[in-house]
């Protein structure tokens, strides 16, 4: 999985590269730069998605090991210029978290379904890069358990909700623009509560994922 996310990141920047050399081209004195106050200062709706790595954090339990598994989000975005080089970027994403585990009594799979709001904090670094931070709060859907290869029986659950509560955590990241309405995303985040399914067989764990996308942004 490490080998599959270096190759993805290797060929997401290289494409960034080759990208903004196509969008800046060089400079002559004829045709000067955009300007980045203009740009800047305009608001963007937006849309974004792309592959997630989702894993967890040990929340009170040390005898579980956890490993990755593939998932996605997408969601809608929102840009709205402060003071230059700040904004504020709200989005609504519908997220996929979990983890595999390999334990004593067998193979456990945890897939859960979210609607993540992170309201984020946005700082633009030249033309064309950016940094991301500040708080999420993710409402649970429902979530998917997998035994198998070892437990007492092969068994599937489905759960509506997790559990009846919103879940606060935090993102950071940056982003780099291919041109002025395309954006490659690069996020991790991490949610401060654990995970309690009320079920003896499975601790809790504080969900975390690493996040590879791209955004569309329309003015």
């Amino acid at each position: 999985m490490k080998k599959i996310l270096f190759f993805a990141i290797s060929l997401l920047l290289a494409g960034a590269v080759h990208a903004q050399g196509y969008y800046y081209g060089p400079r002559h004195p004829k045709h000067p730069p955009r300007s980045q106050a203009q740009d800047f200062y305009k608001v963007k709706v937006g849309i974004a998605g792309g592959l997630s790595i989702a894993n967890a954090v040990n929340a009170y339990n040390y005898s579980y090991n956890t490993g990755t598994i593939a998932a996605f989000h997408a969601g809608l975005t929102l840009d709205v210029p402060l003071l230059y080089p700040l904004s504020f970027e709200p989005e609504v994403l519908f997220s996929q978290k979990g983890y595999w585990a390999s334990t004593s009594d067998g193979n456990f799979t945890q897939r859960s379904n979210f609607i993540d709001v992170p309201l984020l904090a946005k700082f633009r670094v030249g033309s064309n890069f950016n940094f991301v931070f500040g708080p999420q709060v993710s409402f649970p859907i429902s979530t998917t358990n997998i035994y198998d290869n070892g437990f007492v029986e092969t068994a599937k659950e489905n759960y509506n909700t997790t559990y009846d509560r919103t879940v606060w955590g935090g993102v950071a990241g940056f982003g780099i623009d291919i041109n002025p309405y395309t954006e490659i995303r690069f996020r991790y985040t991490y949610d401060f509560s654990p995970t309690d399914d009320n079920n003896y067989y499975i601790p809790g764990y504080r969900n975390q994922t690493w996040q590879i996308g791209l955004g569309f942004k329309f003015q």
